[in-house]
């Protein structure tokens, strides 16, 4: 199948997780044998059009991001001239889903819509013109479909998709020494570790170790905090790691706790549920992690520091694994079976196979 992927911004660009999910479902069908073209703005050294980088292609339609107003006018006969069985695009800017589908038309293949919903979803003009022209839409979770919807499509138009994760590749790492609690995410403003951490306080009569994964600049404002709460002791801040020694620590924790107060799908609490973590998420209005966790017997949901604290020693009760295979269904495999479906029912139902 020949996919014409379109982002005026990709990831090598700019490491955004809007751009690592396009990049990440492009990847999935490349892996497959599908040809796989993105238009972007050129992010290559050089005056060449083309550039080719893992097995895909990509058309650097304007020189660089400041040419948006060019990349709009151009796209359109850059889709026509590549010839695509399906047009695959993101949602930012909300203008390049319209000059994406305009090529589409032109070129005879419908439209997919990828919309991540980093940062919310506006309620704006171009959005709501973003989501009519789409012929099928695709969101990480149901919250960020929620949004979508709010815009003023039916809801068959949007699916859910969540983010893949690579089970053998879980399988194959050894698990890491034994903790009681483990937290990853970037620190940030929108961390809120300090749930977990007044949590935590609440058991400092207890035995527990716990594990913080990830860097940024509240870091040491945690680290502030732990030591207040004079829990410092039994804190590990490991920093950034990559994704071997995260899959190794995870196997070897006992809980994965999820408190951040914004996350449109939780991508590294999946991998640690499939990596036998019990899970614990503290509720928030503009996260959809408690969707992993609801109707599943080794996962709490939470809504206060009293509640977590609580949920962290009931889990005690719950036996240790190092891996789960109630999250195979997010497998890598099954995943990209899911767009290749979503794709050919599109073009069963366009009419332009």
């Amino acid at each position: 199948m020949r996919v014409a992927f379109v982002s005026f911004e990709t990831v090598h660009h700019r490491d955004s997780e809007t751009n690592r999910r396009l990049q990440t479902v492009a990847e999935l069908l490349r892996e497959q044998g599908h040809e796989i073209h993105l238009f972007c703005a050129r992010f290559w050294e050089g005056d060449v059009d083309t550039f080719e980088r893992d097995e895909i292609t990509y058309h650097g339609v304007v020189p660089n991001l400041e040419a948006k107003t060019s990349f709009l006018a151009r796209l359109p006969r850059a889709i026509l001239s590549f010839s695509p069985d399906v047009v695959h695009t993101g949602a930012f800017p909300p203008e390049q889903v319209i000059s994406a589908s305009v090529g589409a038309t032109l070129a005879r293949a419908p439209v997919f819509l990828e919309w991540h919903g980093e940062g919310g979803i506006e309620d704006t003009w171009w959005n709501r013109r973003a989501a009519r022209w789409a012929d099928r839409i695709v969101a990480p979770s149901h919250l960020v479909a929620t949004w979508i919807r709010e815009l003023g499509v039916g809801s068959r138009v949007v699916d859910v998709v969540p983010d893949p994760i690579d089970v053998d590749r879980i399988r194959s790492v050894s698990p890491d020494d034994s903790v009681d609690v483990i937290y990853a995410r970037q620190l940030d403003a929108d961390a809120n570790l300090e749930s977990l951490f007044l949590g935590l306080a609440e058991l400092r009569d207890r035995d527990w170790q716990a594990t913080v994964i990830g860097d940024g600049p509240e870091r040491p404002v945690y680290e502030r905090l732990a030591s207040d709460l004079r829990i410092d002791d039994r804190v590990t801040f490991a920093g950034t790691v990559p994704r071997e020694e995260r899959i190794a620590a995870y196997r070897g924790a006992h809980v994965f706790a999820q408190t951040a107060e914004h996350c449109v799908f939780p991508t590294e609490m999946l991998w640690a549920l499939a990596s036998g973590c019990i899970g614990i998420v503290e509720y928030h209005a503009e996260s959809s992690a408690h969707e992993l966790v609801e109707g599943w017997d080794r996962g709490f949901r939470t809504t206060s520091e009293e509640e977590l604290a609580d949920a962290i020693l009931d889990a005690g009760d719950l036996e240790r694994r190092d891996f789960d295979e109630t999250f195979t269904e997010y497998d890598r495999d099954r995943i990209r079976d899911r767009y290749l479906t979503a794709y050919r029912a599109l073009q069963d139902s366009s009419g332009f196979l």
